[in-house]
């Protein structure tokens, strides 16, 4: 007999193993051996001997290479267990799983990356995954993923990000909150908002202090159209960093922070700025102007102040309407709180660990670690505190993932499992004897000029 409180996450187990459509005993075992293993995930042949993976390590890799998993099913399933009462409030960023040496595995690109060089440039080779996560006004680093696509090499990002966002925003509530979408640098709000302005959404995104805007083009006198001269599509030059260039701001609020002390939010509607037929408008005998809103984010300090650290932040929002400032500066802050589920993923749950061939086994993995992830948001205050001595004791709806992990097995013992057990344990007869296999196929990685 399940508790009620336990209800939501057995729920969710039946629901996940619903999704897998071939293999789906191995690869539901895999997903419990990753939520119970004792430390961090450093192979998959690890995974093989944890206790609540009942099958021999072979079932392991035919799971990721020949199972399949409904990923539009898995989909619906991570936004129906998505906290109904967080805001809707969405990070959206990408991360790279690198596979540098990997000749035989196709699809790579060259990715940017902070800590790792290639040919004394700071780019990787490997597969590129956009993850979606709503996230809390809590302040932890919980965050609940709704949705993890691989972007290829050879697709235009900014196209694949509109129709990711697209794709969700379709499953996600038509009433009530308006779901807001927070992005860091390096994506291109302006074509986002321009593409997503028939949608039901908010985009906020952080851009450069250099950026320069125009206001809209003043009334043109009467005069007769036989006087000629091309009408203005552009007003007053406003930029970012020039002071003198700014006008008179449309909304200023004021709010404190322990954190950042006092903060100072202004902001300047009906901005736009000029677009250039190249690029994502290229093909346009006229590129469109695309109208939002220019705020400027001023905090009186920073957590850990450096030389370099800027009090500054410039966001640019686009919707319908003027933006909520109060909401949208938390939810800028609160969009690191992704960075914590990406370094908990990678460092603790493996999910750049298994050096799979193909992108389609990699495709599968990330699905795997999603699951994990809303399985321990769910065991969140259902399991024990099993601290370390230096820890501090912890209330069990306080406990971070990773010490929510820690106690899944004792927990797991009472969900019970919807995986059929193995049918049999004799070894396979392996390869037969004089085969051989020809040489894998080379795959260089995409190059993309800027």
């Amino acid at each position: 007999m399940v508790s009620a409180e336990k209800g939501p996450l057995c729920a969710f187990r039946r629901d996940l193993y619903a999704t897998f459509r071939s293999w789906g005993d191995a690869l539901f075992e895999l997903t419990d051996a990753v939520l119970c293993a004792a430390g961090p995930v450093t192979s998959l042949p690890q995974l093989s001997l944890e206790p609540e993976f009942q099958r021999s390590h072979g079932s392991l890799y035919k799971a990721l290479e020949r199972g399949s998993i409904d990923a539009d099913a898995f989909r619906r399933l991570l936004v129906a267990n998505r906290p109904v009462e967080w805001p809707m409030v969405f990070a959206v960023d990408a991360s790279t799983v690198e596979r540098c040496d990997a000749e035989c595995s196709p699809e790579r690109g060259f990715y940017y990356s902070a800590s790792r060089h290639s040919a004394g440039q700071p780019i990787v080779a490997g597969w590129h995954y956009q993850w979606i996560c709503q996230l809390s006004w809590s302040p932890d680093s919980w965050t609940a993923p709704v949705d993890i696509g691989r972007i290829s090499p050879t697709e235009d990002p900014t196209s694949a990000t509109v129709a990711q966002l697209r794709q969700l925003v379709a499953l996600l509530p038509d009433q009530g909150e308006v779901p807001l979408f927070v992005f860091d640098a390096g994506y291109d709000p302006i074509a986002i908002g321009h593409d997503l302005a028939d949608e039901r959404c908010e985009i906020l995104c952080r851009i450069r202090d250099d950026r320069v805007f125009y206001a809209d083009a003043p009334p043109r006198p009467n005069r007769p159209p036989e006087s000629g001269g091309r009408p203005p599509r552009h007003g007053r030059r406003w930029k970012c960093s020039e002071e003198t260039s700014w006008s008179e701001p449309d909304a200023h609020l004021t709010a404190s922070d322990p954190r950042y002390g006092m903060i100072t939010v202004t902001a300047w509607h009906g901005m736009h700025p000029r677009l250039l037929c190249r690029g994502h408008w290229a093909g346009l005998e006229q590129p469109p102007i695309v109208r939002g809103s220019v705020i400027r984010v001023h905090v009186e300090h920073l957590p850990r102040p450096t030389s370099r650290a800027k009090k500054t932040l410039w966001l640019w929002w686009s919707g319908e309407g003027t933006p909520d400032l109060d909401r949208c500066w938390r939810a800028y802050l609160r969009r690191f709180d992704i960075e914590h589920t990406f370094r908990f993923a990678k460092q603790t749950l493996g999910w750049t660990t298994p050096k799979v061939q193909t992108p389609q086994q990699a495709d599968r993995w990330s699905l795997i670690v999603a699951a994990v992830l809303t399985e321990l948001r769910l065991a969140r205050g259902l399991v024990c505190d099993l601290r370390l001595p230096w820890e501090k004791p912890q209330h069990p709806t306080r406990l971070t993932p990773a010490r929510v992990r820690r106690g899944f097995r004792r927990l797991r013992t009472t969900l019970g499992t919807p995986a059929s057990p193995p049918k049999s344990q004799t070894p396979g007869p392996g390869r037969p004897k004089g085969t051989r296999k020809p040489p894998k196929t080379r795959y260089p990685a995409v190059k993309k000029a800027a």
